[in-house]
């Protein structure tokens, strides 16, 4: 999760979570995420959540949690295809949230180049099963290998598409509002886009209305693999910030003290 490359999972994620409409519509309807004006510091404060359910200590997470459980919990959206209303914190919803970010992150890594092995990414998407529980999942109907989760997929594409508001959200990331003083993060918006598109799974990007083709794929993969290769060559200390040389730091601890222990994230 320290990995610098694993920023370009973190966006992949928003996209691919866009795809499930009430999520989307429950988003659009109710978060500031949809306002240039306030969508940078929304998307700090979505940032900040996952920096401290990965990295924080256990009260730590515990708080986060329930304050977006507690806030998730007051809120509904209304369906634009049925005009059904719907609660924020459906199972489904959340479900589809937590997923995408696992895949996106998982994904981005081993086409990268982070040395997982199979073991190590079915290890990977049960970790974060525990991430799951912390926005109010059951951790047991939570897919909890990479198998479970491909089935996971396989069933939902009947069942998602690109909605207005996810197609609206696609546009905005080539030219996102940003403060004046992360102007260069505009100007490279356009490449960094075009890199997290081509990263997601050839049905997304056809329902995005995007070509789905392999050399799309190829063309990713080896961005990402110099990418991360680049980032390697960056000393440990300047490359990962300070919750991961943190997590680092005890997780190698803690491997000495339990010899055969592996922990994949």
């Amino acid at each position: 999760m320290g990995e610098p490359v694993l920023m370009v999972g973190g966006i992949r994620a928003l996209l691919l979570q866009a795809l499930h409409p009430r999520t989307m519509w429950g988003t659009a309807q109710n978060s500031e995420l949809m306002d240039p004006s306030t969508a940078w510091e929304r998307l700090g404060r979505t940032v900040e959540f996952v920096r401290v359910r990965t990295y924080g200590t256990e009260d730590e997470v515990e708080r986060v949690g329930r304050r977006v459980r507690k806030l998730h919990s007051k809120l509904t959206g209304l369906d634009l295809g049925t005009g059904e209303t719907f609660r924020v914190d459906d199972p489904e919803n959340l479900l589809w949230v937590h997923l995408g970010e696992v895949d996106s992150y998982l994904d981005v890594a081993r086409r990268a180049g982070v040395p997982l092995t199979r073991a190590d990414a079915d290890a990977f998407v049960d970790e974060q099963r525990r991430a799951a529980a912390v926005v109010g999942l059951d951790p047991a109907d939570v897919p909890g290998s990479v198998a479970e989760m491909e089935d996971y997929y396989a069933d939902m594409r009947r069942r998602i598409w690109a909605c207005r508001e996810a197609r609206d959200g696609l546009r905005r990331m080539f030219s996102p509002a940003v403060p004046r003083h992360l102007l260069p993060l505009k100007l490279a918006a356009p490449g960094i886009g075009m890199l997290v598109v081509a990263t997601l799974p050839r049905w997304a990007r056809r329902m995005y209305g995007l070509p789905g083709l392999p050399t799309s794929d190829l063309a990713a993969t080896l961005t990402l693999k110099g990418l991360y290769r680049t980032t390697r060559a960056v000393p440990e200390r300047f490359r990962y910030t300070p919750d991961a040389r943190r997590a680092r730091r005890l997780t190698r601890e803690h491997e000495a003290a339990r010899p055969g222990l592996s922990i994949a994230s």
